[in-house]
């Protein structure tokens, strides 16, 4: 074989093997991409919207999330203490008739305790603690996050209604009863807080 032959061979094989490679990493994003579609749904889209259509930008930050809160693991509620809270969370909604902002914030207080109650990120920024939660209860944290921002902001009695409603679903899931709650399971400790609402 002659030398230009060689290096004309060597030159493809060496292009084979990056295109190859290429196709390999992108099935393999594409795959990881769709399993985080999958698993956060709503909270996965509201990403791709902040990263400007920047998926790799999502699964990042998505993977990133999961390294990060994926071993929490919910503590133990008493039955009497989700009788409690459920007792608590309806008078708020009884309040929100009369007093439509005071009834949010104090929604996203009880929110704020039984997250933390729960064995989510208490300490540190909101975000935070959405970021640990949306791993665990992806579904229902937008309304969690519409609740956090009525609370803290103006709105109308329409927009707190919603938002009462939004927070209502992580809240049901919250108090609703978990494998841990039986005492069969050990709880692990976290240092972290959370939020939820009815």
């Amino acid at each position: 074989m002659s030398r230009s032959v060689m290096i004309i061979a060597a030159l493809v094989a060496a292009v084979l093997v990056a295109v190859t490679a290429v196709l390999l990493a992108t099935l393999g994003h594409h795959r990881i991409g769709r399993g985080l579609k999958r698993r956060f749904g709503p909270e996965y889209e509201r990403l791709v919207i902040r990263h400007e259509g920047d998926t790799k930008a999502t699964d990042r930050e998505l993977g990133e999330r999961l390294k990060q809160h994926g071993s929490v693991r919910a503590r133990p509620l008493s039955s009497a203490s989700r009788e409690q809270y459920a007792a608590q969370w309806a008078g708020i909604q009884k309040r929100f008739v009369d007093s439509p902002r005071d009834a949010v914030a104090e929604a996203d207080a009880l929110l704020a305790r039984l997250t933390s109650d729960r064995g989510f990120p208490a300490d540190g920024p909101f975000e935070e603690r959405l970021a640990a939660l949306s791993v665990h209860h992806a579904q229902h944290v937008d309304g969690y996050r519409g609740l956090h921002g009525a609370a803290h902001g103006r709105g109308s009695t329409e927009e707190f209604r919603r938002a009462m409603t939004g927070a209502g679903e992580l809240f049901d899931a919250l108090v609703a009863p978990h494998p841990a709650d039986s005492g069969r399971h050990r709880p692990q400790r976290h240092h972290a807080g959370g939020g939820g609402t009815r």
